[in-house]
């Protein structure tokens, strides 16, 4: 009985040896995967997609194009985070006109520049789910086209300023020096003047590491 439980001991002690030896592999090989992820250094991409420009109580769909750059860091293993700069425009702009008793009223929606922060976590080393948020401004013109004698039409630029959130998922496709990542998003932008845009994109970027 006394060996019995002398050797049940040792390898109880054997087998809780090598779970311990297993989990502490197991944990080294997450690691060092996620330690060799391409989402570090500064990106470069270009966007296009769907354009949806909102005023008036009128919206209007359009392509759009745009770029962005940016610079990730990560904060642990999972954590990627870091700066961007984004430049977006409809194709020709996009505009909202709304007939009136004496003529027409048209907004028009020109480029937007914006700058932000994304932060997103790691599904795997080359799978990424973000989130963005940031300040933005677009150049905007008011016309209004009249119809009645007398009475004079009218047109204006303006600069309006305004918030913008988003978020995405983006995969790393091509790995090595400069990695090839492609991504699918959708951005919320909303200005001062209480108009605002949507965008459904996809971009295509390389990292510079």
């Amino acid at each position: 009985m006394r060996k019995f439980l002398i050797v049940a001991a040792a390898a109880a002690a054997f087998t809780a040896g090598a779970a311990s030896a297993q989990d502490v592999t197991t944990t080294s090989a997450e690691t060092a995967n996620t330690s060799n992820t391409s989402f570090r250094g500064f990106r470069l991409e270009g966007n296009a997609g769907g354009d949806r420009f909102q005023s008036q109580g009128q919206h209007n769909d359009k392509f759009g194009y745009g770029a962005t750059i940016g610079f990730d860091g990560m904060i642990g293993q999972r954590i990627v985070v870091g700066p961007e700069a984004t430049y977006w425009n409809a194709d020709g702009g996009n505009e909202n006109c709304t007939g009136v008793s004496n003529g027409t009223v048209c907004h028009k929606s020109f480029e937007e520049f914006g700058v932000g922060v994304r932060a997103g976590y790691l599904v795997t080393p080359r799978a990424l789910v973000f989130g963005k948020g940031g300040w933005v401004t677009n150049e905007q013109r008011k016309r209004f086209d009249t119809t009645a004698a007398g009475q004079q039409s009218f047109y204006d630029h303006v600069n309006t300023t305004g918030y913008q959130v988003g978020g995405g998922v983006e995969y790393t496709v091509v790995e090595g020096r400069l990695p090839v990542y492609a991504n699918a998003q959708y951005v919320y932008s909303q200005y001062n003047d209480h108009t605002s845009r949507q965008r459904i994109m996809g971009g295509i970027g390389v990292r510079f590491k």
